[in-house]
């Protein structure tokens, strides 16, 4: 049995990876290996671009290759991680994070400097030939658009926005597509935003201005990478460290407007990676003012 994987708290980019990877390997199967952020899980109750099964819907014990996209780091895999590192299953990756120590090898990898996975699969679906749909077409642009911050972030490369311009041409409809990436706070985001904001204190190190900001909360809150997005747009800073404890974890995330500073590397010290740029960690059981 073949598996297509993405990481946890999947993102547009983890779901238009999937939905490319699908129509690579017929037979494969996707599924979320966790939680997916808000509006992913919004968007698939209005709309169901391909068939994803539940984990527990897999015999982890016929599983004979993993199939990763948007993600080589096994401690993101959720369930999946122990298989991966097992060494039993075959691995094919597919992703446009930097390579780090603690990376996955597979005997596949693709592994290349793009703003976005999404960006990897149309390349590919377009070079084979494959045929999309404009619903397809739709979901892949999607995947860019969050990724790059709408063609916005510095991450943000030729091919992205060639890879858009072709999905475009197949049907890619925009509207939907705004729709679901740039959408208005709710009152608990914006009340969460405000208390961020007030949190904030500032880091001065070889010149480079890192914000420090911190929250908490006693339920689970799901997806708050684009709460870092907004400060980053507010305040005149180079980088940006969010930090939000609730439900016995600490979510962290970086953001950085600098070339010398590399969040990946910084919140690859707390188990996290990502990207130069943008980066995520989550650490389990740690009080919020150890770290």
């Amino acid at each position: 049995m073949d598996l297509i994987v993405c990481h946890v708290n999947a993102d547009f980019d983890c779901l238009s990876s999937m939905l490319g990877a699908k129509k690579i390997y017929h037979e494969a199967i996707p599924v979320f290996p966790g939680s997916q952020e808000r509006k992913v899980r919004e968007f698939l109750r209005t709309f169901e671009p391909l068939e994803i099964r539940k984990v527990r819907e897999i015999d982890l014990q016929s599983v004979t290759r993993l199939i990763l996209v948007d993600t080589k780091n096994p401690h993101r895999l959720g369930p999946f991680s122990e298989l991966a590192l097992s060494g039993k299953v075959r691995i094919h990756i597919y992703d446009h994070h930097p390579v780090t120590e603690d990376d996955l090898r597979g005997e596949l990898e693709v592994i290349e400097d793009a703003g976005a996975t999404a960006t990897i699969f149309t390349e590919m679906l377009k070079e084979q030939k494959i045929p999309i749909t404009p619903m397809d077409a739709t979901v892949l642009c999607l995947g860019i658009y969050e990724e790059t911050g709408s063609l916005r972030f510095s991450s943000t490369t030729e091919r992205d926005l060639l890879a858009v311009a072709y999905l475009l041409r197949n049907g890619a409809n925009l509207n939907i597509v705004s729709e679901y990436i740039k959408a208005e706070l709710s009152k608990a985001e914006l009340k969460l935003l405000n208390e961020l904001v007030a949190s904030s204190r500032d880091l001065l190190l070889y010149g480079i201005r890192i914000r420090i900001v911190k929250a908490s909360r006693e339920e689970y809150f799901g997806d708050v990478a684009h709460l870092a997005h907004r400060i980053m747009d507010m305040e005149h800073v180079d980088a940006l460290i969010m930090l939000l404890a609730m439900e016995g974890k600490v979510v962290m995330v970086g953001r950085s407007r600098v070339p010398e500073l590399d969040v990946a590397g910084v919140l690859g010290e707390f188990g996290g990676g990502g990207h130069p740029v943008a980066a995520s960690a989550t650490l389990k059981d740690e009080p919020l003012e150890v770290i």
